[in-house]
């Protein structure tokens, strides 16, 4: 968690890319399924709409992911954190970096292996036709870099 009470900063180049990538996944699945819903309700149907809304959401939700890890500003429980002397703060901050570091390790892991097993059977969506497998790796570097990210976070909260 990052306990700055300034004015965020201007953002990188990196976080503008994630920005508006992720925001253009989120509103292209918001678009697709508006208008899925006003074709059914107006009598036509939108044929492919909830997979171009998951390929969108892998996404919209991998710059996320990377934004939000790289900012560190993933959620904290201040019930907890807020009370602790300054002491326990650094070893929750620890114990918290390394379970992000291993858990986004191993959905990374997880995900890889899933990719590794369909990867020779060009795994595509049904209706559209969208190949799955360049999603699968969007997602799994997200992951990637968001574990060794952490890693390195703990690391460095190790020497301090």
């Amino acid at each position: 968690m990052d306990d700055t009470a300034g004015p965020p900063e201007a953002p990188s180049r990196v976080q503008r890319f994630l920005i508006i990538t992720g925001s253009a996944g989120l509103l292209l699945a918001m678009a697709t399924d508006a208008v899925a819903v006003l074709g059914r309700h107006a009598g036509f149907a939108v044929i492919g709409s909830i997979e171009i809304f998951q390929v969108s959401i892998v996404v919209a939700l991998s710059s996320c992911v990377l934004m939000v890890s790289l900012m560190n500003r993933h959620a904290t429980v201040d019930l907890i954190v807020g009370r602790a002397s300054d002491g326990t703060k650094k070893v929750l901050a620890q114990i918290g970096r390394a379970a992000l570091a291993l858990t986004f390790g191993l959905v990374a892991f997880g995900s890889a292996w899933v990719a590794m097993d369909l990867w020779p059977t060009t795994e595509m969506t049904e209706l559209l036709a969208i190949r799955i497998a360049p999603f699968r790796l969007i997602w799994i570097a997200a992951c990637t870099i968001a574990a060794i990210h952490f890693a390195v976070e703990f690391v460095k909260g190790t020497r301090k």
